[in-house]
């Protein structure tokens, strides 16, 4: 009889949030996104399973961002997922499309800080690399030496990038373009480094950012999937490959792979919190409101997730590899949480 009137409430919830096909109740909740976010995210849902014998523990999906953001966006109901990791902001064109499906109350919770590590196999000697090393490196078009002319990247190996690094193929595994990492990366890498040619600077903008961010597709760059422990199997059987990845992967497996100082600071927890190391972003979890009370247990989910245990500077998450958020950044968004405060 409980059950049934369950049923009856989500179903009638739904046909009120616009949704088409909420046929069935679901009783877990429903979480896709950023393969970064996923160890943090999984760690919480595994705590949350075993805390509260009322709910079952959550399922956890890495799609990557973009892909989760499709997912999430696609509308309300029990079909479509509830939660959605990002290792990015959700862009202006995503909260678009939900809203055309029927997404038009999302809340934003800021999780912590992550950094992009480029790592390697601990069998090689370190390599220091700067922005401007990995956009010569990577950039599908880059400017000839002497002319200044835009040419497909002739460089094969890193010592043509730069006489002070090793005489390396390059070759470096990273995500797709559906990864917030990939987005990210492009952001504080690709650009950074861009901007630090005169020829570039010469462009109208729209071509600057795409010459600046287009990465180069003649197998110098391997796109890996949206699983990063892959990555790092990867480096141990290729000594010679670099891969990118979010730091809590590096730290899982520091006795297999190191991190490369990227404008000589290496990705570790404290320089990646105090703002030293260059390629570090925050991470993010959404919430569809509509189904907040509905599909049971969202709300409960979210305060373990914002809880000081969880998040605060000695929780079980920072102890994950999370970058802890400032205290005082900590409570607004602990506060916005418990509010249920959309964008």
């Amino acid at each position: 009889m409980i059950k049934h009137k369950l049923a009856l409430a989500i179903a009638a919830t739904f046909t009120l949030a616009g949704a088409v096909h909420a046929q069935s109740a679901r009783d877990y909740i429903n979480i896709v996104g950023s393969s970064t976010v996923y160890p943090f995210t999984t760690a919480v849902a595994e705590q949350f399973g075993k805390a509260n014998k009322n709910f079952k523990t959550p399922k956890v999906e890495s799609t990557g961002t973009g892909g989760g953001f499709k997912l999430f966006c696609g509308g309300v109901g029990v079909e479509y997922p509830d939660v959605s990791n990002a290792s990015r902001a959700i862009k202006q064109s995503e909260i678009e499309t939900c809203a055309k499906n029927g997404v038009k109350e999302i809340v934003e919770i800021k999780i912590g800080f992550d950094g992009i590590v480029v790592a390697s196999s601990k069998k090689n000697a370190p390599m220091p690399l700067t922005v401007k090393d990995l956009w010569l490196g990577l950039a599908k078009q880059i400017p000839e030496p002497g002319t200044g002319t835009l040419v497909a990247n002739p460089f094969k190996t890193w010592k043509e990038v730069n006489p002070d690094l090793p005489a390396k193929k390059i070759e470096v595994l990273g995500p797709p373009p559906t990864s917030g990492t990939r987005d990210a990366f492009v952001e504080l890498v690709m650009d950074a480094g861009c901007e630090e040619f005169p020829a570039i600077k010469g462009l109208d903008k729209k071509e600057a950012k795409a010459i600046c961010q287009t990465i180069r597709e003649d197998g110098a760059y391997i796109e890996a999937g949206e699983n990063d422990n892959l990555i790092v199997n990867k480096l141990v059987a290729n000594p010679n490959a670099l891969g990118i990845f979010g730091y809590s992967f590096l730290e899982e497996n520091l006795d297999k792979i190191q991190g490369e100082t990227i404008g000589g600071v290496a990705p570790d927890f404290e320089d990646i919190a105090n703002g030293k190391y260059p390629v570090s972003r925050p991470l993010f979890m959404y919430i569809k409101k509509a189904h907040i009370g509905v599909i049971p247990g969202i709300a409960e989910f979210i305060a373990e997730y914002t809880s000081d245990k969880a998040l605060g500077d000695e929780g079980y998450l920072a102890q994950k590899g999370l970058i802890p958020l400032p205290a005082g950044q900590r409570k607004q968004v602990v506060m916005d949480a418990k509010n249920l405060k959309p964008l």
